[in-house]
């Protein structure tokens, strides 16, 4: 197994880590922040979902840097961002930080298009994520931290970043859930 992947792995292990921070309560105490009040608990689960999604970036660029692109890594990496911004999503939602329908969108569209994909590798191509995809990635991922660290210097002047940088990666993830199923079309009407 190649570095990119043992770095995409890496992110899958940090799921559990990430999850316990933040649905624990260890008596940590409260941490004041910009004008904002967290559990310092929610600090450093915050912190480890945007270490694990820096290695999104990492292990990619690392994997075409030095031609070490593999389908193993074309297959796990997707699956790593999906598996943590989903428990991430729901976290939110435990937590009555994010709505409900907006977490139940985002996840299905990641469950379809993981659904297109099993059915394109059936049919012998595995398909590496487009400029859209990666768009609505890092959109997922900047509502996804700002939510965690509860609007952090946006709340000292009530400005609902996260709220809308939520709506914008709803967004770009329908667009390109959209897009996906659009370009693959042809599995479908080839399909007996």
């Amino acid at each position: 197994m190649n570095v990119p992947n043992k770095i995409t792995i890496s992110r899958i292990f940090l799921i559990p880590i990430f999850v316990v921070m933040m649905l624990v309560d260890f008596g940590w105490g409260e941490l004041a922040l910009f004008g904002t009040t967290m559990p310092v608990e929610h600090f450093v689960g915050a912190l480890i979902f945007i270490i694990a999604s820096t290695t999104d970036w990492v292990d990619g660029y690392y994997a075409r840097k030095y031609d070490m692109v593999t389908n193993l890594g074309k297959f796990l990496d997707p699956l790593a961002d999906k598996l943590l911004v989903s428990a991430a999503l729901i976290i939110l939602v435990d937590l009555n930080m994010a709505p409900s329908w907006i977490v139940i969108l985002i996840i299905s569209r990641e469950f379809a298009v993981t659904g297109l994909r099993l059915v394109l590798a059936g049919s012998g191509e595995v398909v590496a994520a487009k400029m859209l995809g990666k768009i609505k990635m890092w959109t997922q991922i900047v509502a996804i931290s700002a939510l965690l660290l509860h609007n952090v210097i946006f709340e000292s002047i009530s400005f609902p970043f996260a709220t809308i940088a939520l709506w914008v990666a709803l967004f770009f993830t329908l667009w390109s859930g959209w897009d996906y199923f659009v370009k693959n079309r042809e599995i479908f009407r080839n399909s007996k």
